[in-house]
């Protein structure tokens, strides 16, 4: 069946061009909460649902969740007062990475000497932190923590 042509005068719309991410299979999902650990439990649900979908096994749903709750955690300690938290997810065939970040007012990365940043790295399967001044106020500095996740391979 072809798609109905046009009345005379009438314009159709151009069709929808795939995004980057899409073009290559990847999803992504940003999620944007206040910067209090009250927010935790959303962050962890989004994570989890995502893991699921993007066929990870029960363990490594249960990995990236406590990961994406380090990661969060430790953001929100070093947020300025009032701030947002964003949590960009990217899932494709290999697994899913998480970038966090939150606008602080000092120019510290996330600490690296920590228990919470031992377990960021036995969860995950690569993570890092950086700094930098922030464009949009020119005050403040964002704070973010990568990870990525694998899939578990059968």
């Amino acid at each position: 069946m072809s798609a109905p042509q046009p009345a005379r005068g009438e314009q159709t719309a151009p069709a929808p061009r795939p995004s980057a991410d899409s073009a290559s299979g990847a999803s992504v999902v940003e999620v944007r909460v206040a910067a209090e650990a009250s927010q935790l439990s959303v962050l962890r649900a989004v994570t989890g649902d995502l893991a699921m979908r993007a066929d990870f096994d029960v363990d490594s749903i249960a990995d990236v969740r406590l990961a994406v709750d380090e990661a969060c955690s430790s953001l929100i300690r070093l947020a300025a007062s009032g701030q947002t938290l964003t949590c960009r997810f990217q899932g494709d065939e290999q697994g899913l990475s998480v970038s966090a970040s939150v606008v602080s007012d000092h120019p510290q990365e996330a600490r690296q000497d920590t228990f919470s940043w031992r377990v960021l790295s036995a969860l995950t399967d690569d993570v890092s932190t950086s700094v930098e001044s922030d464009a949009d106020t020119g005050s403040g500095h964002v704070v973010r923590i990568d990870l990525t996740k694998g899939r578990a391979h059968e």
